[in-house]
């Protein structure tokens, strides 16, 4: 019961103010307000995390005058603890100091529970770092003969009495160390307690003797048709320890996915057997990141997943095959929790939690949800247009009236898969590449080295590297480059060294290859564009540029006023060189922007936020689906995309950053009858 003449206490930044008996700690009163204060030792003066700086003097706008007295003295806890560990001058544990007059308290970032992370990009915005699991120190009654309640029973009330946590049930796979542990912490124990939602009971999924600070952590999983990427974050800070990714074993049995669909429909127990090898590949992922963070992975308490529909079925052990077959019905389409054991992932702990984001539709999958979780275009005034640029990519568009979403089988050629000379974006890879309009001469880059091909001492610097191929933004650049110089037709028709002026222009069986770097004469690769590399890009670029012609048809534009390319290699992609190609509509330069990973940044928001999974969740029931597999219009989009940049599209931006050459070369000869014409002719 508190009283007018009690001290007055003010919480910034929150403003949250109550008045408080003499001999409150401040930990007491910021729970009572429900301020944001961090704790984890439950006020015992060892964690650290309820941290607070005091404010002395004349506040007018709070109508107080704050005295040096208003906290109580300097204790020996908190001095044992900055000797120990450091406190910053000026700086109080808010579970030792206690209030003695008005006061006007800060919590400083650090302390506060749902810490803020500001996304490093121009349209940057706070993602807040609320957990589903945390830790919590309790101290548990020790056992008594007269009141014969189980260690466990004792544990649940610690954690209602201390805590406020009701209704919590303990992981069935901790009862059998549960003794062990109070007895070794003389019943202080660190629990983490796990909440899938806010009004939902908790359980308990980790439990160490005395007092463990953790920090605990989470695996954020983009699991893509070809490689699986994976963030390894501490699920207190939401800070990302270690990233790491794995090829996609289920390559073998096929490289799109409706070549894996195809494998299950027509081998018994072939979706088991795909389910099993990802399975085996996430549990590499997680062995991976543990080893680049030099973690304990029993420490790793926590995965979220997003995949496309095909992926999300085959990670669950459900068969794909209807997702092969109008109406492409997904066997379930919500967001699911689930014990992490459930996915045979054996390297995680045993009582360790999984969560899958929603999917949208039958070919619009969870990755999609997780990019339209990253990049809010239904918060957006501008219409904005998504391309997440992958095996299958997605595509939304919209704005803050309507979001549209469709997805469309580029294959993976934008991932060096099905390239003469393609690999993986890893060391060695040729990554960017300019073509010398007049003399057609290259330079590159590789991953792994600052120096241009034609710069002092890259081949000393690549030495150790190697040049070894070419990944998918290498390949993009390449024929886009190609085309600006004049080596490529329209059509995408390479020319010979007669047409080009160039002898990089070799024969490759009836057609001709642009070599970029031949290393054969010390025992290396020749890495060249061959004309069936012209025509993989081109076929996938032609369905990547349709879906996205087919959403603006729905929405009756013939623009969009801002372009955002995502995927693994999204920040890779050159805007100039996207709209060359004719990879996407044509939009003013400078407002064609790259997300990164923008479905690996929706995985870690859900990892590290329950407010943001609730939202992800919202959001797929908004979005419209479009399905491209039975637009007559997608096949008309995507014949007219097949030109090097369009057939038809006008495209003002593209006209007013570069004059592309109009040559037109011959179709009817092979390389070799042409070099039999010219033999003949000298003759």
């Amino acid at each position: 019961m508190t009283r007018e003449t009690d001290p007055l206490v003010i919480f910034t930044p929150s403003g949250k103010r109550g008045r408080f008996a003499l001999g409150t700690p401040v930990l007491t009163a910021a729970r009572q307000l429900g301020v944001d204060l961090d704790s984890v030792c439950g006020g015992r003066g060892i964690c650290s995390r309820c941290q607070i700086t005091p404010s002395f003097g004349a506040f007018p706008k709070h109508g107080v005058d704050v005295l040096e007295t208003a906290l109580s003295d300097w204790n020996a806890v908190e001095e044992r603890y900055k000797s120990k560990r450091g406190l910053i001058d000026g700086r109080r544990l808010g579970c030792q100091a206690t209030v003695q007059g008005d006061v006007v308290i800060d919590v400083p970032p650090e302390s506060q529970v749902h810490k803020q992370v500001v996304r490093k990009r121009a349209e940057a915005r706070e993602i807040v770092v609320d957990p589903a699991t945390r830790l919590y120190l309790v101290r548990v009654e020790e056992p008594d003969m007269h009141h014969p309640l189980g260690d466990k029973e004792r544990l649940f009330q610690a954690l209602e009495d201390q805590w406020g946590l009701a209704d919590i049930t303990l992981a069935r796979a901790l009862l059998p160390q549960l003794q062990s542990v109070l007895r070794r912490g003389k019943w202080e124990v660190t629990l983490a307690v796990h909440h899938r939602d806010t009004a939902a009971p908790g359980q308990i999924i980790g439990v160490w003797p005395g007092f463990f600070e953790g920090p605990i952590y989470g695996l954020a999983v983009d699991l893509g048709s070809t490689t699986i990427a994976g963030h390894l974050c501490d699920l207190a800070t939401g800070n990302v320890i270690a990233a790491t990714g794995v090829m996609n074993p289920q390559i073998r049995f096929g490289e799109d996915l409706m070549s894996r669909v195809s494998y299950a429909m027509m081998n018994e127990g072939g979706a088991d057997e795909m389910t099993t090898e990802v399975r085996a590949a996430l549990n590499r992922l997680v062995e991976e990141a543990a080893q680049e963070a030099e973690i304990d992975p029993a420490h790793i308490l926590e995965a979220t997943f997003v995949c496309n529909p095909v992926m999300h079925h085959l990670l669950l052990g459900l068969d794909p095959t209807e997702l092969g077959q109008a109406p492409f019905a997904l066997a379930a389409s919500d967001a699911m929790d689930m014990p992490a054991a459930e996915l045979d992932l054996t390297v995680l702990p045993a009582t360790a939690q999984a969560y899958i984001l929603p999917c949208i539709a039958g070919h619009v999958g969870a990755d999609a949800a997780a990019v339209a979780l990253s990049e809010a275009p239904e918060q957006s005034e501008e219409l904005t247009l998504i391309v997440d640029v992958g095996t299958n990519a997605e595509i939304l568009l919209g704005n803050r009236d309507r979001v549209l979403a469709c997805s469309s089988p580029t294959g993976p050629a934008f991932e060096g898969a099905q390239i003469s000379a393609g690999q993986r974006a890893a060391p060695g890879a040729i990554e960017r590449v300019r073509i010398d309009p007049v003399t057609k001469e290259p330079r590159f880059r590789i991953i792994g080295s600052e120096l241009w091909s034609d710069d002092p001492g890259f081949y000393l610097a690549a030495a150790d590297l190697g040049i070894t191929g070419i990944c998918g933004s290498g390949i993009i650049e390449a024929v886009a480059e190609m085309r600006m110089a004049g080596l490529v037709d329209p059509s995408g028709l390479i020319g010979g060294p007669e047409q080009t002026g160039t002898a990089r222009s070799i024969p490759e069986g009836r057609t001709y290859a642009y070599v970029l770097h031949d290393g054969r004469a010390e025992n290396g690769p020749l890495i060249a564009v061959t004309q069936g590399d012209i025509r993989a890009i081109q076929l996938a670029k032609s369905a990547l540029y349709a879906g996205a012609r087919l959403l603006m048809d729905e929405l009756g534009v013939d623009r969009v006023d801002r372009v955002t390319l995502a995927g693994a290699f999204g920040a890779h992609i050159s805007p100039l060189h996207a709209m060359v190609l004719g990879m996407i509509p044509d939009a003013p330069l400078d407002k064609v922007v790259s997300a990164g990973n923008a479905a690996g940044t929706g995985a870690r928001m859900a990892l590290c936020s329950v407010a943001a999974r609730r939202s992800v969740e919202a959001t797929v029931r908004q979005i419209t689906k479009v399905e491209t597999a039975i637009e007559p219009r997608f096949q008309e989009h995507f014949v007219a995309a097949n030109a090097i940049p369009h057939a038809s599209a006008v495209a003002p931006n593209l006209a007013a950053a570069v004059t592309l050459p109009a040559v037109s070369f011959n179709t009817g000869q092979s390389g070799s009858e042409a070099g039999s014409r010219r033999r003949r002719r000298r003759a």
